[in-house]
């Protein structure tokens, strides 16, 4: 199994992007958080990995960080939440953020997350919370200390990530805005980063 990749980011999408490791392009699911932090086209990178095998499908999941693959790993042991949920849920909040809303059972605020809902929101929080507590001091360890909710004051955050997949400056701006003052400022990264990629691929 793959547990790590060491090379150059080839291309980037809305949910996963391709690694070139001498040759060979390796396509890995990522959350938008992830994502957004990646290298520009061309620069060196460096994942965590873990293989998912299933019999229609062979799918890798990249990490920046160990505290991030570990929570994946601890979503995953939740009913009903498969890798792909798990992604989605560690798109709605920085790793700390998160670690930190489900160990103080910030159910609601998990429920705000796309895809998620209520009934998974306390899902997460019944199986997780006590679990998470291990993860926190490395979680902040690694720089990812908990942040509010993106606002326009943070809006470089959204416009940085845009940036890294491949849109102009003026164009990034542009739509950070539109979607920041359609969504409210308690919207979270992933919703803002989702809009703004949908207004980008529709203009002309």
């Amino acid at each position: 199994m793959i547990a790590r990749l060491r090379g150059n980011v080839l291309e980037k999408g809305p949910e996963d992007a391709v690694v070139d490791v001498n040759g060979v392009g390796y396509r890995v699911n990522l959350s938008t958080v992830s994502l957004g932090k990646l290298p520009a086209d061309g620069q060196p990178v460096d994942l965590r990995i873990r293989t998912v095998v299933r019999e229609d499908a062979f799918e890798l999941f990249g990490f920046l960080s160990p505290a991030e693959e570990e929570l994946f790993q601890l979503l995953n042991t939740v009913s009903r939440v498969g890798p792909r949920m798990a992604l989605g849920v560690m798109s709605g909040m920085e790793v700390g953020e998160l670690i930190a809303a489900l160990s103080r059972g910030e159910t609601s605020r998990l429920a705000k997350i796309h895809g998620v809902g209520k009934k998974t929101a306390e899902r997460l929080v019944l199986e997780l919370k006590e679990k998470v507590r291990n993860l926190h001091s490395e979680g902040i360890a690694k720089g990812t200390t908990p942040r509010a909710p993106v606002t326009s004051g943070s809006k470089a955050d959204l416009v940085s990530a845009l940036l890294n997949l491949g849109y102009k400056q003026p164009q990034a701006e542009k739509a950070a805005d539109v979607v920041i003052a359609q969504l409210g400022p308690d919207a979270s990264f992933q919703a803002l980063f989702r809009e703004a990629l949908k207004a980008l691929r529709s203009s002309p």
